[in-house]
């Protein structure tokens, strides 16, 4: 599936929004490279980040074909550790939506390590092409209604709720909800099913 004709500007908003926000909260923010606690837990991603982590794997079996298989097998792997209990169709990948889907991916692979985080390093190896969850999981975000801040909660230990509040990421929902109106997608999937393509 191809990207939205306006997905690279998203990325590129969301991800001058996280620098901000970075820039802002200093050391409040924990997130580096070896803190994995985000890269654990299955979690739903739409088409555009399936078709960025596809193009992904495109561009590295070309320019590093032993990564390529490696996250190849690791996806491979965790689906067959993982599927059986996968709310979905495992033939398509994509996520169910029916109320006791939804109910069986609250308790589907919390504990499971992301196909793309490199065990022996702590970084991810599609980073460029990681989901905007990923892209989003640190800083303050609006979360539900919009009223509550969550973060990471490694981060910000001994900030007020102030200080937590001048660090908000703000987010572009709006051009996200055009871009996924603009396109015909099946349904949502997991980061497995697209690093397979």
């Amino acid at each position: 599936m191809p990207h939205p004709a306006r997905d690279a500007e998203l990325v590129q908003i969301v991800d001058l929004a996280l620098a901000d926000a970075a820039r802002r909260a200093g050391s409040f923010l924990a997130c580096r490279i070896g803190c994995t606690q985000c890269c654990h837990g299955a979690f739903a991603i739409n088409a555009p980040d399936a078709a960025r982590l596809r193009d992904g794997m495109a561009a590295l079996r070309t320019n590093n074909p032993a990564l390529a298989a490696d996250l190849e097998r690791r996806a491979r792997s965790w689906l067959a550790e993982y599927g059986g209990g996968f709310p979905g169709d495992p033939a398509t990948g994509v996520l169910g939506t029916s109320a006791a889907d939804q109910a069986r991916f609250e308790d589907f692979a919390n504990d499971a390590p992301c196909p793309a985080l490199d065990p022996v390093t702590g970084r991810c190896d599609v980073y460029a092409w990681r989901p905007l969850t990923c892209r989003v999981f640190g800083p303050p975000v609006r979360m539900g209604d919009g009223n509550a801040l969550g973060h990471c909660e490694l981060c910000f230990e001994g900030a007020s709720t102030a200080e937590v509040a001048a660090c908000e990421m703000l987010l572009p929902h709006e051009l996200e909800a055009r871009l996924l109106d603009e396109i015909s997608a099946e349904g949502e999937t997991l980061v497995a099913f697209a690093l397979l393509g």
